[in-house]
C-alpha cells in the first residue's frame, strides 16, 4: 500500500543513496525517508504513526524510532524487509560492504536502511531514477562511531 500522498514523499535515487551509504547526511534524514514511507506522520517535532502505518510499527513504536540510533528498531527494520529482497543492496547499488576498518553500528545501520528503502521500491513496482534531490550535505563525519553534529548516540 502507498501512502495516500505519495507525491509527499521525499524523492530516491541511487545518488541519494550513495549519499546515505557514504555517510554525508544526517542520521535523521535517513530515518525520515523511512518514516514516511511506513505512513508515519510528522506533527510537530515528532513523528507518529498514522493510519497507514503497519499495525506491527504502530503497536511496536507509535512515535517514529530511531532507526539508526536503536537496536531494536534496526533489528526490526532488518527483519521487515522479505527474503528476495534482503540482497538488493548488492545487486542494484553493486555494495560490496564496508571494510573491516569501517564496520560501525551506525554505518551498517544506514546499509540496512538503504535496502530497505530499494525493497521498498521493489514492492511498490516504483523505479530507481539514477539522480534527484540530495540530502543537506555533511561532510564524513571525523568520528564514524559519534556520527554527525546532532545525530543520536547508537545503542
Amino acid at each position: 500500500m502507498l501512502p495516500s500522498d505519495v507525491t509527499a514523499l521525499w524523492p530516491l535515487s541511487r545518488v541519494l543513496l550513495e549519499q546515505i551509504l557514504e555517510d554525508r547526511c544526517s542520521d535523521r534524514f535517513v530515518c525520515e525517508r523511512i518514516w514516511e514511507r511506513l505512513g508515519y506522520r510528522q506533527a510537530g517535532s515528532v513523528w507518529l504513526a498514522g493510519c497507514e502505518t503497519p499495525a506491527a510499527w504502530a503497536e511496536a513504536f507509535p512515535v517514529a524510532p530511531e532507526l539508526i540510533a536503536s537496536r531494536p528498531a534496526s533489528v526490526r527494520l532488518t527483519r521487515s524487509i522479505s527474503k528476495p529482497h534482503k540482497q538488493l543492496l548488492k545487486q542494484q547499488m553493486n555494495f560490496a560492504g564496508y571494510r573491516i576498518g569501517e564496520l560501525y553500528p551506525r554505518r551498517t545501520r544506514r546499509a540496512t536502511a538503504v535496502n530497505w528503502l530499494l525493497a521498498w521500491l521493489v514492492e511498490h513496482d516504483e523505479p530507481l531514477p539514477n539522480q534527484g534531490p540530495l540530502a543537506p550535505e555533511l561532510p564524513t563525519p571525523a568520528d564514524p562511531v559519534a556520527g554527525h553534529p546532532g545525530d543520536l548516540p547508537v545503542v
